[in-house]
């Protein structure tokens, strides 16, 4: 089976490299083509999407915004040979996921939505939760591919399910991380050791994967991407337009604050959080 990967940042390249290192035949795309360059010998870049997609039978993705998404695979369906499975991990809009799916079937393609979480730790280990909606047999053809890339992979239900449980952990990291930083901030204030709360939290019962790996982060000023501000304020304000007739403050909450944040770390990390407490007037400021 020849593969097509489109998309290789800081999740998409690992990915690719992970299906590669389990003997599949990979090839990638990117609109930088440097970035995919960055990857051979392990896999083939191609230069040219629409042949690429000619010659697949499985497509996965990973791409930027939903509208990346649109574009792409309206340019490359009625390309692809009938048959060719498509699969979507990029964080995207559950009516997008919806049409795209009528849209293969139209072209005799089967499609999934089946976007991760877990970080860039998770992409270059091959430990995402994988999370996948659309028809369940193609699920279970395209499963041993999704191994290759994830720990915890689950079918979530019709087209568009993956994309509405994806959305429903970004609710969840929101409000964790969102703590993590106001009580690292509570500590800070009020003279405690940022060493010691970091034991403390880890170790009891407000212990999580974002106050291990964001909670040090946040501590010592580190805000490279593993996640970056700008997708994470996608993500939320994807899960506000799905969510318009349902009380959820604390996600309209984290959306403000990673609004103030993306106008001066839009390309940093989402433990950059904390600088929102930090730097009190600038938030009063952007406000």
């Amino acid at each position: 089976m020849k593969v097509l990967f489109i998309g290789t940042g800081v999740m998409g390249g690992p990915m690719a490299l992970n299906l590669a290192k389990n003997n599949v035949d990979v090839t990638v795309y990117n609109r930088t083509v440097e970035k995919a360059k960055a990857l051979e010998p392990h896999v083939k870049v191609a230069t040219d999407l629409v042949f690429a997609a000619k010659h697949a039978d499985i497509i996965f993705s990973i791409v930027g915004y939903p509208s990346d998404v649109k574009e792409v695979y309206e340019t490359i369906i009625p390309h692809c040979k009938k048959g060719t499975i498509l699969v979507d991990m990029t964080t995207s809009s559950v009516s997008l996921a919806i049409e795209l799916n009528a849209l293969a079937k139209q072209h005799g393609l089967e499609m999934l939505d089946a976007p991760v979480t877990g970080g860039d730790s998770g992409a270059i280990n091959g430990t995402l939760s994988i999370m996948a909606g659309g028809d369940e047999s193609t699920y279970h053809t395209i499963y041993p591919y999704l191994t290759y890339m994830g720990k915890t992979i689950t079918y979530m239900g019709n087209p568009g399910s993956g994309q509405t449980m994806k959305l429903a952990n970004q609710i969840t990291i929101a409000g964790n991380i969102l703590g993590i930083a106001e009580g690292l901030y509570f500590a800070k204030e009020k003279g405690l050791n940022l060493e010691d709360v970091y034991k403390v939290i880890t170790g009891g019962s407000a212990s999580s994967w974002q106050a291990i790996h964001n909670g040090k982060k946040m501590i010592i000023k580190d805000y490279q991407p593993g996640f970056y501000v700008k997708h994470f304020l996608k993500d939320l304000k994807l899960a506000l337009e799905e969510s318009k007739e349902l009380d959820l403050p604390l996600l309209k909450l984290a959306e403000k604050a990673y609004s103030i944040l993306s106008k001066l770390h839009n390309d940093s990390g989402t433990q950059a959080i904390i600088e929102y407490y930090l730097n009190q007037e600038n938030k009063k400021r952007l406000m």
